[in-house]
């Protein structure tokens, strides 16, 4: 006698394979996971000192280990699950604890055409990094027990919340606001995360003072080059297909950074004197934040415009805004990830176009702005509470003479000779 099948639950539907878009897919979940490590881990670690670069790079294994695990256990479920028969505006249910009730012959209902298992590890990798780009503005003085715990329980209070009423089918993406690939959940998410983290934690010691300069630009670099390459499956994979939305999506992914890098230089050449490399890979990357939320709504007009624009705005959150108001953002976590997503989020109301995907004839800079304030909201309070539970528990900072000595020893007691 055969048995039935299991009930779908109620964010589930039966997969009707789409095998381009899947292979697509695989290929994008790779390019994506590359982004954290070795793409960010080197991106972050060249531009700390010498004696922190170890502390940095294990800060980005870190966050993939601690939200690789809690994804699989809860996060997911929180993120793309349901509660009940209906889904939740504000947070996701526990029924797929564990991923039960995952099987080999189901899909999310927001892309039947693949399977469940391959949209769980690709959104895996958005999850993965974005908390991972929090520790760029708390680098060099944060303890490492403290990160580990940091990473977990934002990822639980802040993250798969956002990512819910954003693309999960909570209330901002039933209301329409538009995030194609990560603007809100990932870059302005995080980018507040991280203002509130420095904030919090306050400045280095001799910050101001002391030479602070990247140790290693060129690891730096080569990070870039494999977020650019990655980010190629974080925006045009956010498609979900292989097809015409996708393929637009990359040249926007390529062309944005190009012009933001132009802006930046630009700007800094005027501002500065002399253009730098780490400008003109800060721009590329604030470029890349910039068209995220943009990528598959807008022509590639929009994203030049968008490119030019976010690279400008990126230099005055990274440069202007923080001399003036004096937190110590190690790595320009707001300054390029929080200004960055806010500006694209917000010119993706008005240059998304439904000649290039339907979805945007509901474009609406209001909207943009609306959605922008919950997230901002949210993730700021969440992330002080987070931090208020850190402080008490294993401490934030470690001691002055361990910052001083370098992280890398007194944390992990390994050095770079």
């Amino acid at each position: 006698m055969t048995l039935p099948a299991p009930a779908l639950m109620a964010h589930q539907a039966p997969l009707v394979l789409d095998g381009a878009g899947t292979a697509w897919i695989l290929v994008s979940t790779a390019f994506v996971l590359m982004m954290t490590l070795p793409g960010l881990a080197l991106f972050y670690g060249g531009m700390v000192r010498k004696k922190n670069i170890i502390a940095t790079i294990a800060s980005s294994t870190a966050a993939l280990m601690v939200v690789t695990v809690l994804w699989f256990i809860v996060g997911y479920s929180l993120s793309f699950g349901t509660s009940g028969d209906a889904t939740n505006a504000f947070i996701g249910g526990l029924q797929a604890l564990f991923l039960d009730g995952v099987r080999i012959d189901t899909a999310h209902s927001l892309a039947p055409g693949l399977p469940e298992f391959l949209w769980i590890a690709y959104q895996l990798t958005f999850a993965i990094i974005t908390p991972a780009l929090i520790a760029g503005a708390f680098a060099e003085r944060m303890k490492f027990s403290a990160s580990l715990l940091f990473f977990g329980l934002w990822h639980l209070i802040v993250y798969a919340p956002i990512c819910h009423q954003v693309w999960g089918g909570g209330y901002l993406g039933s209301w329409g606001v538009l995030d194609f690939a990560g603007g809100a959940v990932v870059h302005v998410n995080a980018g507040v995360a991280g203002l509130v983290c420095a904030l919090v934690l306050g400045p280095r010691h001799g910050f101001g003072r002391d030479n602070m300069a990247p140790a290693n630009l060129a690891y730096t670099a080569i990070g870039t080059g494999l977020l650019f390459v990655g980010w190629l499956g974080f925006n045009a994979g956010s498609a979900w297909a292989a097809d015409g939305i996708a393929s637009v999506a990359a040249l926007n992914t390529i062309i944005a950074p190009a012009a933001a890098a132009l802006g930046w230089m630009t700007i800094e050449w005027i501002d500065k004197k002399r253009p730098t490399l780490l400008g003109l890979l800060s721009g590329i990357v604030g470029g890349l934040v910039a068209i995220t939320p943009a990528a598959g709504f807008v022509d590639p007009k929009g994203a030049f415009l968008i490119g030019l624009i976010g690279g400008p705005a990126c230099y005055a959150g990274a440069v202007w805004l923080k001399h003036a108001l004096r937190y110590d953002d190690s790595l320009d976590a707001f300054g390029i990830h929080g200004v960055g997503g806010i500006v694209g989020a917000i010119l993706t109301g008005v240059f998304a176009t439904a000649t290039i995907n339907g979805v945007a004839e509901g474009a609406d800079v209001i909207k943009q702005v609306v959605g922008l304030a919950a997230v901002v909201a949210w993730s700021a309070v969440g992330t002080f509470a987070v931090l208020m539970i850190c402080k008490f528990t294993t401490g934030l900072r470690v001691p002055k003479d361990g910052e001083v000595e370098g992280l890398d020893y007194s944390q992990h007691g390994e050095s770079i000779h």
